[in-house]
C-alpha cells in the first residue's frame, strides 16, 4: 500500500490545464524527487495532494484512504505534512515558541512537546538562537525553522516544496540531514520538489518528472536525464 497516491488528478485554471491526468505514488519510507521546469505543474500537484486545491477530477489517497476534498488541517492531522516555498512563521515568537506552536496545533498524544522542541532545536542547529524571535532570523535560518516545525509531530508522509531554494550550502546540507534523519527515525515517506539536481541525486533513489502538467517520466535521475524529451524540455543538456 502506497504512503501517498495521486490518481488521475486534473486541475484547470481558466484555459490552463495545470494538472492533466497526473498519477504517481510514494511508497512507505521512500524519498521521491519531483522535478521539472517552472510551470510544469509541480506546485499545483503539491497543492492538490495537500488540500489547498480541490481537483476537478481524480483522487488522492493517504495510506490507502481517500483524502480527496478534505481541508488542509484535516489532511495534516491524518499524517500528511507539507512545507511552503515562502516560509510561514510567527515573527514575534521565538524559535522555541514556533516549534511548540506547531506541536500544539496537532496535539499528538503521548508525546512530550518540550522534549520534541529541544530535539528539533538540535537538529536544526538553531540552539544559539532558540530564544530569538523568528523575524530576526536570516532567510536560511527561517527555512530551517519552518522545516523543524513540520517535523515537530511525526507524520506518515511529508511533501516538501523547494526546501533548498535560495539558501546557502551549509543550510542546504543541514536540511538534507534533517530529511534523512526523520526518514530513518520515523520511516516516513517524502515527496521532494526541487531544482537542485545534485541534492536530488544524493537524496532520491527515484524521481518523477513533470512537464506541461503531465508526468513525463519516472525512474532514477540518471535514467530520466538521458531521455531526449527531458533533456530538450527541461535540462537543456545531459547531466554529468
Amino acid at each position: 500500500m502506497a504512503a501517498l497516491e495521486a490518481i488521475g488528478l486534473r486541475k484547470r485554471f481558466g484555459t490552463l490545464q495545470a494538472a492533466n491526468d497526473v498519477t504517481l505514488s510514494v511508497e512507505p519510507g521512500e524519498i521521491r524527487g519531483l522535478i521539472g521546469p517552472n510551470g510544469a505543474g509541480k506546485t499545483t500537484l503539491v497543492n492538490l495532494v495537500t488540500g489547498v486545491y480541490a481537483p476537478d477530477s481524480g483522487e488522492v489517497k493517504l495510506a490507502g484512504q481517500s483524502i480527496t476534498g478534505l481541508a488542509m488541517h484535516e489532511i495534516a492531522r491524518r499524517g500528511l505534512v507539507r512545507s511552503f516555498q515562502v516560509t510561514r512563521l510567527f515573527g514575534n515568537q521565538t524559535v522555541r515558541e514556533n516549534l511548540l506552536t506547531a506541536f500544539h496545533a496537532r496535539r499528538p498524544a503521548n508525546v512530550d512537546g518540550e522534549a520534541a522542541a529541544e530535539r528539533m532545536i538540535r537538529l536544526t542547529t538553531l540552539g544559539p538562537l532558540a530564544d530569538t524571535p523568528a523575524k530576526k532570523l536570516s532567510g536560511g535560518q527561517r527555512a530551517l525553522l519552518q522545516m523543524g516545525c513540520g517535523f515537530m509531530v511525526p507524520g506518515s508522509c511529508y511533501v516538501l516544496d523547494e526546501p533548498f531554494a535560495g539558501i546557502n550550502p551549509v543550510i542546504k546540507e543541514t536540511i538534507l540531514e534533517m530529511i534523512v534523519e526523520v526518514n530513518r527515525a520515523q520511516g516516513a515517506a517524502f515527496l521532494v520538489v526541487s531544482h537542485e539536481m545534485a541534492i536530488i541525486r544524493q537524496l532520491c533513489p527515484q524521481v518523477t518528472v513533470m512537464m506541461e502538467g503531465k508526468v513525463a517520466a519516472q525512474g532514477t535521475l540518471d535514467e530520466v536525464a538521458r531521455l531526449p524529451a527531458v533533456v530538450a524540455g527541461y535540462l537543456g543538456k545531459a547531466l554529468e
